[in-house]
């Protein structure tokens, strides 16, 4: 990641959006400190939760937060779920890591998870093994399980992934009345702009680790700014029924070898000298409150003075 800068507000959903490899997974474990290090590192800057910066805190400490005050849905809940314990004993977990009550009273609250999330017949349910269940509803366990101890934070990472449709609108409808009963912020990682416009409060776009834009959903939809964002809009299904889709030419860098200046230029339409030269911060646009892009079409006068 490079300079990554988000802010969630408790009660909001912020969609973090961009191709496969940009960096978007990678921003969702260092939030939790999941990366492994080495061979990873953070270089610098802070994660602030509630005020604090979790970089300095104890590995014991994060512990007392993760799954407690922040939780994650992560991808691929076929491969999530442990085959040899039953849904019961992985949701109740964290229950009796943070909570310190008995076994019986976990059981309890893990009952209530499972109803909380729509598992049909969950008596039964919470003595079966995960494969015994359908994709849908081992989705439906992951999120019981990550919204036990109801978190503050709930980062999904990709949580509609390898379902079907239907199941897809069920997931997604299941963590906006989470959203609204228990006014936690979720931090929604996807490549999906249809779940985006449904589901999000605010969109931030990223590119080879950087966010490129971030704006309110309606304005990024209506006006988006960054030549990576109107590429990514128009690649989207649009007009007559046939008609050809619009690419984005090229490909992602690969994180090793990014290109100096922005790192977009090699594939922009709209691409200047000075591009290919300095990296853009990010600038406010001035025609919408709280949009900002990281593109020198809208500093190119700054630019060009440096």
């Amino acid at each position: 990641m490079r300079d990554v800068t988000l802010k969630i507000h408790r009660g909001k959903t912020l969609a973090l959006v961009g191709e496969s490899g940009c960096g978007k997974s990678v921003t969702a474990l260092s939030i939790l400190r999941l990366i492994p290090t080495p061979p990873g590192r953070y270089a610098s800057g802070k994660i602030l939760f509630e005020n604090q910066d979790l970089l300095t805190r104890s590995e014991e400490g994060m512990q007392a937060i993760r799954g407690n005050d922040i939780s994650m849905i992560f991808q691929e809940p076929m491969t999530s779920l442990n085959p040899i314990f039953t849904i019961g004993d992985q949701v109740a977990e964290p229950i009796l890591l943070h909570q310190k009550i008995n076994p019986g009273k976990a059981r309890e609250l893990t009952l209530e998870a499972l109803k909380k999330v729509a598992i049909p017949s969950p008596d039964r349910r919470i003595d079966q093994y995960p494969h015994e269940l359908s994709g849908g509803m081992k989705q439906r366990v992951m999120i019981a399980m990550a919204i036990a101890c109801k978190p503050k934070l709930l980062i999904a990472d990709e949580p509609t992934t390898a379902l079907d449709v239907t199941v897809q609108a069920q997931i997604l409808d299941l963590l906006e009345q989470l959203r609204q009963e228990t006014n936690m912020a979720i931090l929604l990682i996807t490549h999906n702009l249809g779940i985006v416009a449904q589901h999000a409060d605010r969109v931030a776009v990223m590119y080879a680790g950087k966010v490129v834009e971030e704006a309110p959903v309606e304005v990024l939809f209506e006006s988006p700014a960054h030549p990576y964002t109107r590429g990514l809009l128009n690649s989207l299904p649009h007009g007559e029924p046939g008609a050809r889709l619009e690419a984005i030419p090229g490909t992602v860098p690969h994180p090793a070898y990014i290109p100096q200046g922005c790192a977009f230029h090699p594939r922009c339409p709209e691409v200047m000298p000075h591009c290919r030269e300095r990296i853009p911060p990010d600038f406010s646009l001035p025609e919408t409150e709280d949009h900002k892009a990281a593109c020198w079409l809208y500093g190119e006068s700054s630019a060009a003075k440096k």
